[in-house]
């Protein structure tokens, strides 16, 4: 028989089932705060990240068991639709290849569009009345007195300055406004992209294999004797045998730049020092002159050389990595749009491309780089120099 005194003690007034709740709850949430600071303090931690990482990487194409697990009979039918996958993957090739085929065909009909862009950069033609006319959206439009103010400004500015030619500086101003590109540029750059009047891209005739080059024309100037640099990215589109399901389109296999003839001591891939030698025996002191390389844009036409193993080490793939998405991103983005990347237009869209997350994740590099600042024996002229090929990635 229960004991009714045991009952009323195993038994708690509601009000104090609440405070026994709301002590758990806060419990839990100081334990959940602990355990986020202790996990912030592991991901800081670059040798845990790296054992981390290393796990992970142990863990890609491992089997999860479940295809262990099936029956065999059923296992052969996932074979079937594996060789089923290899076709598909062979008829994808076979799409980017056609694709490529459009490129080339379109790419002669815009051309001559091109042409015209860079008659009129270099002031090789000047644009008509009716050519310079451009409808403003609505919120550009402005009142006729604001209108007239305007052309009174610039008309006083105009009497002001020597009439320019063409449109001065207009490539050098679209790579300063890509950070992918102004990421590349030196200070030492920039008088010589002054003299840059076209970038063109050349495809791969019908019948080669599938490639595509950069043309930098230049106007004739006091650095280089050079009117074309050049760089060819050489690309394959077909499954790896080996590994046909990690084909995901055409992939650059390599690429090749150009000689450039500098004129004489204005190389600026190159930089002379000068180091101090102390004899161990005499103690005389001698000064020793030395030619290394120097951070520049210019490096973009020497790549690294691809051995024929195709084996690289880490940092030349990282070089060659950055320097892929660089080609394909002149490629694909600022030779056919390069007045809206010279206006800021072209980059507010890219923007645009970017979630909360992506701003967040800028928040907190920026406090990273606020913290290695304030660090004394931080040295933001070293951590500011990517490998000297790609300081344009």
């Amino acid at each position: 028989m229960a004991d009714p005194d045991n009952k009323e003690q195993t038994e708690m007034d509601p009000a104090d089932m609440e405070d026994v709740e709301e002590v758990e709850e806060e419990e839990t949430a100081e334990d959940n705060s602990k355990a986020r600071q202790l996990t912030m303090q592991m991901m800081q931690n670059p040798q845990i990240l790296a054992a981390l990482q290393e796990r992970l990487d142990g863990l890609v194409g491992s089997p999860s068991g479940y295809m262990e697990s099936l029956p065999k009979v059923v296992k052969r039918r996932v074979n079937a639709l594996k060789n089923l996958q290899v076709k598909c993957a062979h008829i994808e090739a076979k799409f980017y290849e056609e694709v490529h085929e459009l490129e080339r065909k379109y790419a002669a009909l815009y051309q001559p569009l091109f042409d015209k862009r860079s008659e009129i950069v270099r002031a090789a033609y000047e644009p008509t009345d009716e050519e310079c006319e451009w409808k403003q959206d609505e919120e550009e439009e402005l009142t006729e007195e604001m209108k007239e103010k305007a052309k009174v400004e610039e008309e006083k500015k105009d009497e002001e300055k020597e009439d320019p030619k063409g449109i001065p500086e207009f490539w050098l101003t679209v790579f300063k406004n890509v950070d992918l590109l102004s990421e590349m540029l030196q200070e030492h750059d920039e008088p010589i992209l002054k003299h840059l009047q076209d970038i063109k891209v050349k495809f791969s005739d019908a019948g080669q294999p599938m490639s595509f080059t950069l043309e930098f024309h230049f106007e004739p100037n006091d650095f280089f004797t050079n009117t074309i640099l050049t760089k060819t990215y050489k690309m394959r589109s077909e499954p790896d045998e080996s590994d046909p399901f990690s084909f995901d389109g055409p992939e650059i296999m390599g690429c090749t730049g150009c000689t450039i003839d500098w004129s004489k001591g204005k190389n600026v891939t190159l930089k002379t020092i000068k180091k101090k030698q102390k004899h161990k025996g005499r103690g005389t002191v001698r000064t020793v002159t030395k030619t290394v390389p120097n951070d520049s844009f210019f490096n973009f036409f020497s790549p690294p050389e691809v051995p024929e193993s195709g084996e690289l080490d880490e940092d030349s793939e990282a070089v060659l990595a950055a320097d892929f998405e660089i080609g394909h991103f002149i490629r694909e983005r600022i030779v056919p749009r390069a007045v809206l990347y010279f206006t800021g237009e072209a980059i507010e869209d890219d923007d645009d491309d970017y979630d909360e997350e992506g701003e967040e994740a800028d928040d907190e590099e920026g406090e990273e780089e606020a913290d290695e600042e304030n660090d004394p024996d931080y040295e933001p002229k070293k951590d500011a120099n990517p490998p000297e090929e790609c300081k344009q990635q």
